[in-house]
């Protein structure tokens, strides 16, 4: 990709259509606008909806304590064009032009924003009472189910998984929760980490089977592969998500393993006039010294301020964050940041069987990453210290009556 044909899209675009109507196309969007493009900015959404936040579906709206989660923007007083209802179905990036069901659009720079999409559960597409939660509508379909309190039986203990099974429990059902790996959060966090968490689902009321694989759904019950059946008024899957982008497939776009765009550290694509953020592209870190695919909601708001950036600056601007998220389960409050890949030293501060405690991960004496369980003081902390990359005191880091900062060398 020449500089030139960047410097072409940063400057003289005069339409700029942002695919995705969640949380990283929409920032960016309004970050567009907030940095001072006066171009035309359209938004394009596959949802029929008004453009929402996806965090309060498996919370607030799960439970019927608030009716959405649109978020708070005036898109009509910001010059931004929604089209909402209309999917992505391909790029031609020789013509410029962006392909839906509805017809064409054309562009001067393109943004792909279309986030990332539940993995099913293999057999399970199209039978009753199996439920996924990814979208308002989604939520809406198990709000009544909850409601009713059926028996539940939610297939994977990650992060969704354990949400939901919160909100379940908080709604009187009976839970039961299916994990293939040995524990909770296994592709997430080292076993020693998640070790501690096992014992949240007990505390709350809902059963955790682990090693368990399920074979097949009947009505009424999970058949596990042990041959063993677990009643289910309704079947909820959380085993992960996909980035969206069956619809760049063909285009020219380079994408990764997982099928994630390809960004540059400018969340530029290998395409000219073409940027990607949120969960559909993964970025190189210098930072880490790895490419990062990060499926959080921090990642969706920071990244747009760069693409705009970009897309109307005089010079490139580099995105390397600190990736961040947090979770509520089980009445606790779960915050981690950083990338811990690469340590080479873990810190515990606090005791694991308490309620409050912290995990930091070092890299040759210095932190990069720390998941703070009811220690928000901690987090907060962590962050700028990750940030700063100042070293620090393993043994002073270990005492969890001082302040994290503290600890530095």
């Amino acid at each position: 990709m020449s500089e030139q044909t960047q410097e072409r899209g940063r400057t003289a675009a005069r339409r700029v259509v942002v695919v995705g109507a969640g949380m990283a196309g929409v920032q960016t969007a309004v970050a567009l606008r907030e940095q001072g493009f006066t171009g035309g900015v359209t938004l394009i959404g596959a949802e029929p909806h008004q453009p929402y936040d996806r965090p309060p579906l498996s919370k607030a709206v799960l439970l019927g304590k608030a009716e959405g989660s649109a978020f708070d923007v005036d898109f009509e007083a910001l010059g931004i064009e929604l089209q909402l209802g209309r999917e992505a179905l391909g790029l031609r990036p020789e013509d410029h032009e962006l392909d839906t069901d509805s017809g064409p659009v054309p562009y001067d720079v393109l943004v792909a924003a279309t986030g990332a999409e539940p993995i099913q559960l293999p057999g399970a597409e199209g039978v009753p009472g199996v439920h996924l939660l990814r979208t308002l509508d989604d939520a809406e379909r198990l709000r009544p189910v909850l409601a009713q309190q059926h028996d539940i039986v939610v297939v994977g203990a990650g992060w969704i998984g354990a949400e939901f099974a919160t909100a379940a429990r908080e709604a009187g059902c009976a839970v039961t929760v299916v994990e293939a790996a040995d524990r909770p959060l296994a592709g997430a966090l080292p076993a020693e980490v998640a070790a501690p968490m096992t014992a949240w689902y007990g505390d709350s009321g809902a059963r955790l089977l682990t090693h368990a694989r399920v074979e097949r759904i009947e009505p009424g019950a999970v058949v596990l592969d042990n041959g063993s059946r677990v009643p289910a008024g309704a079947v909820v899957v959380g085993i992960g998500a996909r980035p969206a982008t069956a619809w760049l497939v063909g285009s020219g776009i380079a994408l990764g393993a997982h099928q994630e765009v390809l960004a540059d550290n400018h969340l530029r694509t290998s395409l000219p006039d073409v940027y990607a953020v949120g969960d559909c592209a993964s970025f190189p870190s210098g930072r880490y010294e790895a490419r990062l695919l990060v499926h959080h909601w921090d990642n969706a708001l920071q990244g747009p301020r760069t693409v705009a950036a970009n897309i109307i600056g005089e010079a490139p601007a580099a995105y390397d964050p600190v990736p961040y998220f947090w979770s509520e389960q089980f009445g606790r409050f779960v915050q981690y940041v950083g990338h811990h890949a690469t340590a080479d030293a873990t810190v515990w501060r606090g005791d694991p069987e308490g309620a409050a405690w912290t995990v930091c991960w070092l890299r040759e004496g210095r932190l990069v990453a720390l998941l703070a369980v009811g220690r928000p003081r901690d987090l907060a902390q962590g962050r700028k210290l990750i940030e700063s990359g100042a070293p620090m005191n393993p043994e002073l880091l270990a005492d969890a009556s001082r302040p994290l900062k503290a600890a530095v060398v």
